[in-house]
């Protein structure tokens, strides 16, 4: 049985104060702290290796920190064994009992609380009801499609109303429309469950579609945490800025008074940042515009067209700027691909980058 004592909450905070964890000379995670709201959606995103699975196993109990310690609400939880922390866990290959039924696997987790087996009924027909498999309960699990299974494991995770829920990259074994149905899908369950979900992945897309709020992590550090919208349009470092969404890294050059670009004063309605240090500017491909370079608040990135790739909703236009340097604009298909608006491979485009959509970071590429 779980320790957790705040009976009446559907929800807990979580709290992570200076988790480290080496294995060896590999620090997979150096002094994490991350404080998680009641009720949040948190995505723990980074690429492969950078410590985000580390950190949702300490949560679990499956990994003990070096240092640190791990709230949940009020309560220490950092040495709790796992199954006395009264988690909800989805696995990325779900984890599913082959040997039992549908609802077997859903209602292990009451079993194991020795719930009667008549609210134990009730408790698997409601969560089965929830992610849209009433009637599957007799059904087994090499009956299920991936999908399916998908639904099951999250029905196992919630039918015992866990106050947090953790998921290890659940839909990454998914096709990509399933996938992206089940990202919805996830979002609306997560409204009516009011559970505290800290939820992992590498996918920025998924990341950006789901979460309340998302934390980086790279090299065992977190590097920003942030609303989606924030991360997306204000990244802190040149890590972020290159991770998150498509984009292109320019170097600028520092003057007296200014930023250059091409030789030419960087136009932006942001004030100039502050320090001596070198900045880059961040060019996202769908904030790029056909452009009259004469435009005064316009920052000119023309070029010639070094290939166009038709991707159904849009066409992905790389533009050689010269010195080695390429960007790519993303212009929408329904009205630029069936025009002669797209200038031919080895022609010059007109770019501009609007003085308001100008992102900023410090560091060099």
């Amino acid at each position: 049985m779980s320790n957790i004592d705040h009976e009446n909450q559907k929800s807990l905070p979580i709290s992570i104060k200076s988790l480290s964890k080496s294995y060896g000379d590999v620090h997979a995670l150096e002094d994490v702290s991350l404080d998680i709201k009641a009720g949040e959606f948190i995505t723990l995103l980074g690429p492969s290796g950078s410590g985000k699975t580390t950190l949702l196993m300490t949560l679990a109990g499956f990994v003990s920190p070096d240092q640190g310690s791990i709230y949940f609400g009020q309560q220490e939880m950092t040495m709790t064994p796992p199954h006395m922390r009264g988690l909800g866990m989805v696995f990325q290959n779900y984890a599913l009992f082959p040997f039992m039924s549908v609802a077997e696997n859903v209602g292990y987790p009451l079993r194991v609380r020795s719930m009667s087996k008549a609210d134990q009924k009730k408790k698997i027909d409601a969560s089965l009801e929830m992610v849209q498999l009433g009637g599957y309960g007799e059904r087994r699990i090499h009956q299920l499609s991936g999908g399916q299974m998908q639904r099951v494991a999250l029905a196992r995770a919630m039918v015992f109303e866990p106050k947090i829920i953790l998921m290890d990259e659940p839909l990454s074994a998914l096709d990509k429309k399933l996938r992206e149905h089940m990202q919805i899908e996830l979002k609306a369950l997560h409204q009516k469950l009011e559970a505290t979900i800290v939820y992992v992945t590498h996918d920025q897309r998924e990341a950006l579609t789901m979460s309340d709020r998302i934390a980086v992590i790279n090299n065992g550090r977190l590097v920003q945490v942030d609303a989606p919208k924030a991360l997306y349009d204000q990244p802190k470092d040149l890590f972020v800025a290159d991770f998150i969404g498509e984009s292109v890294l320019l170097q600028l050059e520092n003057s007296t008074n200014s930023l250059m670009l091409r030789g030419q004063p960087l136009k932006m309605t942001n004030p100039m940042p502050n320090g001596v240090d070198p900045y880059c500017l961040v060019i996202r491909p769908e904030l790029l515009v056909m452009s009259n370079s004469k435009d005064d608040t316009v920052n000119d990135l023309s070029g010639i067209v070094s290939a166009s790739v038709y991707q159904g909703e849009s066409v992905l236009v790389m533009v050689d700027l010269g010195n080695d340097t390429k960007i790519s604009v993303r212009l929408p298909a329904n009205k630029s691909h069936n025009s002669n608006n797209i200038p031919e491979v080895g022609k010059q485009i007109n770019l501009g980058l609007h003085a308001e959509d100008v992102i900023i970071v410090a560091g060099k590429v």
